[in-house]
């Protein structure tokens, strides 16, 4: 079988004093398969995108944003994930420096600036499995992560995650 996933990016948009992140709490529409969960921004990537073109992009449609500055710290399979089964590869980013104002809301929610502690804490209703990737997107380590973690409908696998940092 071929694995033929969606590519997409993430992105954590932090705050001016570093300690906050901008995140999308999913409340505009009930038929949304993450409603009420919190997510980072981002979406797919279109022909002929780069990686940081696709991020940038994703930013100011959800954001309304221009990305300056941004780290790449790694990548996630999710076999399984989308709300048909499909599956999703997406790369992660964080955006260090930004411009502009952003927005309150988009099509898919509130955006809400979040405290990082609060986030890692898990205080937050988001995918269960973004709690066992989240701290290497937060932490001082420069290696990037490469993370499996295949879901079942919208569950993850028990005991399926796995990652390495290289």
């Amino acid at each position: 079988m071929v694995y033929a996933p969606v590519l997409a990016t993430l992105g954590y948009v932090l705050s001016v004093d570093r300690q906050s992140v901008l995140m999308v709490h999913r409340n505009a529409r009930p038929t949304d398969h993450a409603y009420g969960k919190y997510n980072g921004l981002g979406g797919k990537m279109e022909p002929g995108e780069d990686l940081a073109t696709c991020m940038a992009r994703e930013i100011a449609e959800e954001a309304g944003i221009t990305v300056e500055s941004m780290r790449f710290r790694g990548t996630l399979s999710w076999p399984g994930f989308g709300s048909n089964g499909e599956s999703w590869f997406g790369f992660v980013f964080v955006i260090d420096a930004w411009s502009g104002e952003p927005y309150s809301s988009n099509p898919e929610g509130d955006l809400e600036w979040v405290r990082i502690d609060r986030l890692l804490a898990g205080e937050l209703p988001m995918w269960d499995g973004d709690r066992l990737w989240l701290p290497m997107v937060f932490d001082d380590d420069p290696r990037p992560f490469h993370g499996m973690e295949p879901y079942d409908g919208l569950k993850v696998v028990e005991g399926g995650w796995s990652y390495t940092r290289v």
